[in-house]
């Protein structure tokens, strides 16, 4: 049941990625100073702000199936703190908010490789998954702050 739900969030996770990475690519060929930039800087760091959300609500997920395991709490707890920053900067100026997604990318990708030391419970998903998630997430915080760069 756990790798059903794991392979419908990875589609998921995919189309989200192409996704977040056509917006910044439209963001990108956009003149620096035309107001459509600005809309779609909004719209870019919204879908990642959602993304963020569905990666990071994986370990919740996969925490629910593994309650007896020990360290769970901590990753429900890092999933409770990106789903703050995700709801957050989906309120911010599309800069800024690009700019802390990016960052939590990053923040995401240091817990996901957490899960491959004894830092946090490796049992909760298949022993691949945290470095596909680590590669992943450093992919999206590239993508995030490239808009950020051209100004």
């Amino acid at each position: 049941m756990l790798t059903e739900a794991l392979g419908a969030l990875i589609v998921a996770g995919t189309a989200l990625g192409l996704a977040v990475a056509w917006l910044a690519w439209c963001a990108i060929r956009l003149d620096v100073t035309s107001p459509d930039r600005l809309v779609a800087q909004l719209r870019l760091s919204q879908v990642s702000a959602l993304l963020l959300v569905l990666s990071a609500g994986t370990y919740v997920g996969a925490a629910v199936g593994h309650q007896t395991v020990p360290g769970v709490a901590l990753d429900v707890a890092l999933a409770t703190g990106f789903f703050v920053i995700a709801a957050l900067a989906t309120t911010w100026e599309p800069s800024r908010a690009l700019t802390t997604l990016a960052a939590a990318w990053c923040a995401h990708g240091v817990v996901d490789l957490g899960h491959l030391s004894t830092v946090l419970p490796s049992v909760v998903v298949p022993s691949w998954y945290p470095t596909a998630c680590a590669i992943y997430d450093v992919c999206m915080a590239g993508v995030c702050y490239l808009p950020v760069l051209r100004r």
